[in-house]
């Protein structure tokens, strides 16, 4: 990382690149629109063709690759909705909006209460005086041993990686996104309902018309792998060996975007799915800029290309590290236990 200058309080201040890379915020209309076109056209297509595998009578794998190939495609309408989010997609606020409103529908998502957890993630990732909203459940070392027996069951349960992302998906977006967060105002929770009815208004029509069996088969499978996806990377983009957590007065954003933060580096085609959604500590840095604009940044922005990068193999270490070491200001797993209890 690029070399800061410090406060007082141990705080880096703004780099002067900072203001530099304010330049990659501009959205570009005509790029957005050929991101809808050559994502939306394919992902509708490619559920026609699992409905045709399905009245034809082939075999349901065929329709289940087809259902790999269609989360990716939802998985891109995931990183628009998430650009629409922080009114960076458009430069009108209300076709942000509106777009918003429309991929979230088709990704089982409410834009403005899921808006509003995003925006707290935001704020508060890496701040270990407030873990709360939109973050994967981390105690450290002396808070789970000191919590009682059923709470570090529950968390050991909770970290498992078969049900972070077996699990997980599931109850992320056909459960928990069917009711507001906490603490949610009267437009948030109205999202939640609009998103619901919008759903049930699908599965009506489809149920007239297709067959809710038919519906079922198309659209379980490919919310379910589309979820998967979205967990596992939004998981390794802050829960990785080498990452930075501080107590609120030590937490500084500069040094939680570019450290707490992965580059998350990806094949090209992996990487076009995920929308650029792996150059995250420069998304951390500026949430303005939107995904077609992330690698223009990376490519033109030195200090963006001094993080290291989280490759594939090393990611897969990721799911097995359970829990923030205050003492060694890393994150560790559970067997790092056996010499606190003295094993």
């Amino acid at each position: 990382m690029p070399e800061n200058n410090e406060t007082s309080k141990g705080k880096a201040s703004k780099p002067v690149w900072y203001q530099s890379i304010r330049k990659y915020e501009k959205p570009d209309l005509r790029k957005a629109i050929w991101e809808l076109l050559n994502t939306f056209v394919p992902y509708f297509l490619i559920l026609y063709l699992m409905y045709l595998t399905i009245q034809s009578g082939y075999s349901y794998w065929i329709t289940l690759a087809l259902a790999v190939l269609a989360a990716g495609f939802l998985g891109r309408i995931f990183i628009f909705f998430h650009d629409c989010v922080h009114f960076s997609f458009f430069a009108s606020r209300k076709a942000n909006t509106l777009l918003g409103r429309i991929c979230g529908i088709l990704a089982f998502t409410p834009y403005e209460d899921w808006q509003r957890a995003h925006g707290i993630h935001h704020a508060t990732v890496g701040d270990l005086d407030r873990r709360s909203v939109g973050d994967i459940w981390t105690l450290t070392v002396d808070e789970f041993l000191a919590a009682p027996r059923l709470t570090r069951i529950r968390y050991r349960i909770f970290r498992n990686p078969y049900v972070i992302f077996g699990f997980g998906p599931i109850y992320e977006f056909l459960i928990a996104h069917r009711f507001s967060h906490k603490g949610a105002r009267k437009s948030q929770r109205y999202s939640v309902y609009f998103n619901n009815l919008a759903i049930l208004a699908i599965i009506v029509v489809a149920s007239l018309t297709i067959g809710l069996r038919t519906y079922v088969l198309i659209q379980l499978p490919v919310i379910f792998m589309c979820g998967v996806m979205a967990v596992w990377v939004f998981y390794i983009q802050h829960q990785f060996a080498g990452v930075y957590w501080a107590r609120h007065e030590e937490w500084d954003p500069i040094r939680v975007a570019m450290e707490g933060s992965s580059y998350y580096k990806l094949p090209r085609l992996l990487q076009w799915f995920s929308g650029n959604i792996g150059y995250h500590h420069i998304h951390h840095i500026r949430p303005r800029i939107p995904n077609y604009n992330l690698q223009r940044c990376y490519d033109e922005t030195p200090a963006m290309r001094t993080v290291e990068p989280l490759t594939i193999r090393k990611s897969l270490k990721s799911p097995f590290l359970h829990l923030w070491d205050e003492s060694q200001k890393k994150i560790v797993n559970f067997r790092s236990l056996k010499s606190k209890l003295g094993l």
